[in-house]
């Protein structure tokens, strides 16, 4: 056996770790109690939008047809939706010709196109849905989906956001049924 000291750190630095180590687990099971586990999305806000609702501009060749104008003119001033009833919102300028808009002003509204070309989507094998004798493509998209009318002289486009029930799709469908001929589906 040697007689040398043992060399090493100290005791007292020893138990300063020890101590700092057991402090720091403790802050962190604390802090894993009152902090999220995940990011949380930003919530909405519940205060009203105010002005006019703005729409991106899209391809609408038809939009100024008298199919387009006739829909147009026969559309409610306003539409229920879950419950809730949603009016007429007024479009930012420059509006698109042959576009409409509903809503609470506190969330996305209900759109409607009119005079779309042709949906890429429509093909021999699309799934169709029928809704009061008018045939609709689907398209479903994140936060919304959209429904393209594709039995009438023109195309319709109704794009409901997420949340919203039937209504909306039912009135637009007895709208065009009432106003624009059927025709058969091209794809």
């Amino acid at each position: 056996m040697s007689d040398q000291p043992l060399t090493g750190p100290p005791r007292a630095a020893v138990i300063a770790a020890v101590v700092l180590v057991g402090l720091l687990a403790v802050g962190v099971v604390i802090a894993s109690r009152f902090l999220p586990s995940e990011p949380t999305a930003p919530t909405t806000s519940a205060v009203p939008k105010t002005g006019p609702v703005g729409l991106v501009p899209v391809d609408a060749p038809d939009s100024g047809s008298t199919h387009c104008t006739a829909v147009l003119k026969a559309l409610p001033t306003s539409l229920v939706s879950a419950g809730t009833t949603l009016s007429k919102l007024p479009l930012a300028d420059p509006a698109p010709q042959g576009a409409v808009a509903w809503g609470d002003r506190i969330a996305p509204p209900v759109v409607l196109r009119c005079g779309l070309p042709k949906p890429a989507e429509l093909t021999p094998t699309s799934a169709l849905r029928e809704v009061s004798g008018v045939k609709w493509l689907p398209i479903e998209g994140t936060g919304s989906s959209t429904w393209f009318v594709v039995d009438r002289p023109v195309h319709v486009a109704l794009t409901l956001p997420q949340g919203v029930g039937t209504g909306p799709l039912q009135t637009v469908s007895e709208v065009v049924g009432a106003t624009l001929p059927a025709q058969p589906v091209k794809p």
